[in-house]
């Protein structure tokens, strides 16, 4: 049977002493400022996602837009709910979130588009599920076992962008041009 490292005596003296850190203890092992503006890129990279496919879902036009448009819309609520959980973490962590939308752009790793077509648009939501497929997997090897919370959380977040990407693909497989 595997034994604590601490003794649980000396883990109540310090939970009881670094009472304000919160969930943040000795125990762990990531590097506290950096994950944090990691989640934050994260955040903002959400955030400009959100707003691109609710444009996307306005504009789309033609004779398929109304069943890729709904997809859109659906990709948005589901971008929305991840920006939310990031922005939970970083409250957690003892940071802010930041919705600056003077930086968001540039804190982003996706970029905000503005495709007429509706095969460019479905492109764009393409293109921009990948960068952040790449960017959550070298997140989540990033993060290990130094913040397990964090790193599950972008493994819920990479399951659904994946799940994006491959709806994207196959929307631009059925539209034209």
């Amino acid at each position: 049977m595997a034994e604590f490292l601490t003794d649980i005596k000396t883990i109540r003296e310090r939970a009881r002493v670094e009472i304000g850190k919160g969930p943040i203890t000795d125990a762990y092992g990531a590097d506290l400022e950096r994950v944090i503006q990691v989640c934050n890129e994260a955040l903002a990279t959400e955030i400009v996602c959100v707003l691109r496919y609710k444009r996307h879902y306005y504009t789309a036009s033609g004779i398929m837009a109304e069943s890729v448009a709904a997809e859109f819309l659906e990709h948005s609520a589901d971008e929305q709910e991840h920006a939310d959980k990031l922005a939970a973490r970083i409250i957690q962590l003892g940071g802010e979130p930041d919705f600056n939308p003077d930086t968001l752009t540039s804190r982003s790793h996706s970029q905000y588009d503005a495709s007429r077509g509706l095969a460019d648009m479905i492109k764009e939501d393409l293109v921009a599920e990948r960068i952040a497929v790449a960017a959550y997997t070298e997140i989540i090897q990033w993060l290990g076992d130094k913040d397990v919370t964090t790193r599950r959380i972008f493994e819920e977040l990479l399951a659904k962008e994946e799940e994006h990407a491959d709806d994207m693909k196959t929307l631009l497989e059925r539209v034209p041009g």
